[in-house]
C-alpha cells in the first residue's frame, strides 16, 4: 500500500489508534466497525478495547470478522453499565495498553466513544500526556434529562474530563451544542464529524408484497418513542377504518413494558416484535420507517433508512434535522400521540409515487452528506490536527508524542 502522508506530516504507520467502547452493539459500535475498518484499510495501526459482557452472539460475530484488520488486537473485559470496581481495571488496562504501543516510538491516538468509553480514553489524560485523547459522545451523558441528579454526577465527571481531553469529535452540530451548553469553554480542538454509511446502503430498498405497514428498528427503550407510537397505532384504529400493522424491531430494557401497552391498547394482532434484524432485510418488510424519538444524536437506523429511500416519519430532535437538511419541515413534535397518529394515517392514505418522490429527494441529501470516507476523511484530518497540537505543546516530533 503505498505511503500517504497525514496532515502532521507522518505516514500513517507511524500513528497507533486504539478506539475505546463499552457494549458492542448499536449505533455507537457500527460506527466503530465502520471507523476502525476504513483506518486500517489505510495502513493505521488499529486496535479496539471493549466490553466482555454484553454483545451476545451478533456482537461476537462482527468482532470476529473484524478482528484480522485489527493490528493492535481487540481486547475485552468486564464494563458494566455502571460505576463498579470494573472501572478501575479497566481504566488500568486502558493504561497498561498505553505505555505498551507508546514503546513502539509511534504516535498514540486513544480514541473513546460514548460516556463509559469516554471515562476509559480519556481519565488517564490528567496526569499522562502520552497520547491524544479523543473523544466522540454519541449522545451518552449528554442525553441525560436536565435537572436529575444522574444528570448532574455525569456533567460533573464530564467537566473534570475535559481538561483531559485533547480532541472532541462530534457526530452532530446537536450533540456539539450541548456538550458547549453544560460544560462552557473547552480547550480541545472540537470538530463535527457526522456519522455516514456505505456505497451500498443508497440502494433503495422495495418493500416485499406482505410488508408491514410501518417499521421501528433500534433499541426498546423510554429515549426511543416507542410508546408513543404504540399509542398513536391504538388512535388510528380506533378512530379510522384503517389497521395498519407495525414491526418492531430491536432489543433493549423495555421490551417486556412495551409488550404489555400493545396487549393492554388491543393491538396484539398487529404490532409484532421480531427481535434484532440486520437493517436493510428487516426494511424490506415495511413500506413506512418510523422514528418516534424523544432524544438522539445521530440515529444510524434513520440513515440507513432515508439511504434505502423508505418513506420516513420522524420526530424533531436532537440531530434528526441535521440529516433532513431542507427536508426538516417534514419532522414532526415528540410526545405527541394524536399528531403522530394523523401522520401514520396520513402515510396510509398518500399516493405511492408522492411517498417515493420524497424519498428520493431526502436519500439525493443524506448521500452528498453522510457516506463512511466523508466521516473517515473528517476524523483522520481532526487526529491529524490534534497530533500536531499536542507535538508543539510538547516540542517532540509529531511521531514520538
Amino acid at each position: 500500500m503505498p505511503q500517504q502522508m497525514s496532515s502532521v506530516g507522518v505516514s500513517p504507520q507511524d500513528i497507533n489508534i486504539v478506539h475505546v467502547l463499552r457494549a458492542p452493539v448499536g449505533g455507537l459500535f457500527r460506527h466503530v466497525v465502520d471507523l476502525a475498518s476504513e483506518q486500517a484499510a489505510r495502513g493505521y495501526h488499529v486496535g479496539i478495547i471493549c466490553d466482555s459482557l454484553t454483545g451476545g452472539d451478533v456482537g461476537a460475530a462482527k468482532l470476529a470478522k473484524l478482528a484480522p484488520l485489527m493490528e493492535l488486537g481487540i481486547e475485552r473485559l468486564a464494563m458494566p453499565r455502571q460505576p463498579s470496581l470494573n472501572d478501575i481495571r479497566a481504566i488500568r488496562h486502558v493504561i497498561t495498553r498505553a505505555s505498551t504501543l507508546r514503546r513502539t516510538g509511534r504516535a498514540l491516538v486513544i480514541h473513546g466513544h460514548g460516556a463509559k468509553g469516554g471515562v476509559y480514553a480519556r481519565l488517564p489524560g490528567l496526569w499522562s500526556h502520552d497520547a491524544v485523547r479523543a473523544y466522540t459522545p454519541h449522545g451518552g451523558s449528554f442525553n441525560y434529562r436536565p435537572g436529575t441528579a444522574v444528570h448532574a454526577f455525569y456533567m460533573r465527571v464530564e467537566a473534570v474530563l475535559k481538561r483531559a481531553t485533547d480532541l472532541y469529535l462530534f457526530e452532530s452540530a446537536f450533540i456539539k451544542s450541548r456538550v458547549a451548553a453544560e460544560l462552557g469553554p473547552i480547550r480541545a480542538l472540537g470538530e463535527v464529524n457526522v456519522n455516514g454509511i456505505s456505497d451500498a446502503e443508497f440502494l433503495p430498498v422495495l418493500p416485499q408484497a406482505d410488508a408491514a405497514d410501518f417499521l421501528y428498528l433500534g433499541e426498546l427503550r423510554a429515549a426511543k418513542g416507542i410508546d408513543t407510537l404504540i399509542e398513536a397505532m391504538s388512535i388510528v384504529h380506533k378512530t379510522t377504518a384503517q389497521r395498519p400493522s407495525l414491526l418492531l424491531a430491536g432489543t433493549g430494557p423495555d421490551a417486556a413494558a412495551l409488550k404489555n401497552q400493545v396487549d393492554l391498547v388491543g393491538l396484539g394482532a398487529f404490532v409484532s416484535f421480531v427481535g434484532a434484524q440486520r437493517a436493510r432485510q428487516v426494511m424490506a418488510r415495511a413500506r413506512t420507517f418510523v422514528v418516534p424519538s424523544r432524544a438522539e444524536s445521530l440515529p444510524y437506523s434513520l440513515l440507513e433508512a432515508t439511504g434505502a429511500a423508505m418513506p420516513v416519519i420522524a420526530t424533531n430532535v436532537g440531530g434528526i434535522p441535521e440529516i433532513f437538511g431542507p427536508f426538516a419541515d417534514q419532522l414532526i413534535a415528540s410526545n405527541d400521540a394524536p399528531l403522530l397518529a394523523a401522520h401514520l394515517s396520513a402515510a396510509l392514505a398518500a399516493p405511492q409515487a408522492e411517498r417515493t418522490g420524497m424519498a428520493l429527494a431526502i436519500q439525493g441529501y443524506v448521500k452528498s452528506r453522510f457516506t463512511i470516507k466523508l466521516m473517515v476523511d473528517g476524523i483522520l484530518e481532526a487526529y491529524g490536527q490534534a497530533l500536531r497540537q499536542k507535538s508543539l505543546q510538547s516540542g517532540a516530533p509529531a511521531a514520538a508524542i
